[in-house]
C-alpha cells in the first residue's frame, strides 16, 4: 500500500460531507427523543424539527449528488478491486438511502396531512394524499431504513479508521 498522501476531495465536497454528518447526528438525536407519532399527533416541537432536518438532508444530498456527478473524484488510492468496488457500493447505497429515507418520511408526513417545508420557510408539495395507506407504510419503512443507514455509516467509519490506522494510506485525510 502507498504511504503517500491521497488526493483530497475539493472544499465543497468536504463541507457537504461534514454537514451531512452534523445533520445526521442531530436528526438521530431528535428522532430518538421525540414523542411517538400516533393518529392525531401534530407536527410540533421535536417532530417539526425532525421534519426540518429531513428536508435539509434531502437538499444537501441533492446538491452533493449533482456536485459529485459534475466533478471528478480524486484518484483512487491503492487497494484491491474488491475493496474499491465495496467502497463504491457503500457510497452509492449511502447516497441513495440519504435521499430516499427523508423522502419516505416526507410521504408519511403528507399522509398525515402535515405541511412539510424546506428550512421552515418554503412549503413543499405533498408526496402522498392525506390518509394514504402507502404514505403511512412509508413511515414504517422509514424507521427500518434508519437502522440500515446507521449500519452503513458504521461500516463507512470503520473502513475509514482501518485505512487510517492499519493501512496508513491517507484515505481518511481525503475528507479532512
Amino acid at each position: 500500500m502507498s504511504k503517500t498522501a491521497a488526493p483530497k476531495y475539493d472544499l465543497l465536497a468536504r463541507l457537504m460531507h461534514w454537514l451531512i454528518v452534523v445533520l445526521l447526528i442531530a436528526q438521530y438525536a431528535i428522532a430518538w427523543t421525540m414523542p411517538d407519532i400516533h393518529r392525531g399527533t401534530q407536527p410540533v416541537g421535536l417532530i417539526q424539527w425532525h421534519l426540518q432536518f429531513g428536508t435539509a438532508i434531502i437538499a444537501v444530498m441533492i446538491v452533493r449528488l449533482v456536485w459529485r456527478l459534475l466533478r471528478r473524484e480524486p484518484d483512487v488510492v491503492d487497494g484491491t478491486a474488491f475493496t474499491r468496488q465495496a467502497a463504491r457500493f457503500t457510497h452509492g447505497i449511502l447516497y441513495l438511502l440519504l435521499i430516499v429515507q427523508p423522502l419516505m418520511g416526507w410521504a408519511n408526513a403528507s399522509s398525515r396531512d402535515w405541511t412539510v417545508t424546506l428550512f421552515g420557510v418554503i412549503p413543499l408539495p405533498p408526496l402522498s394524499a392525506a390518509g394514504s395507506r402507502l404514505g403511512h407504510a412509508m413511515g414504517d419503512i422509514h424507521q427500518i431504513f434508519a437502522w440500515g443507514i446507521l449500519g452503513l455509516v458504521g461500516v463507512h467509519v470503520a473502513a475509514a479508521l482501518y485505512h487510517h490506522f492499519m493501512l496508513r494510506d491517507g484515505v481518511l485525510r481525503r475528507m479532512a
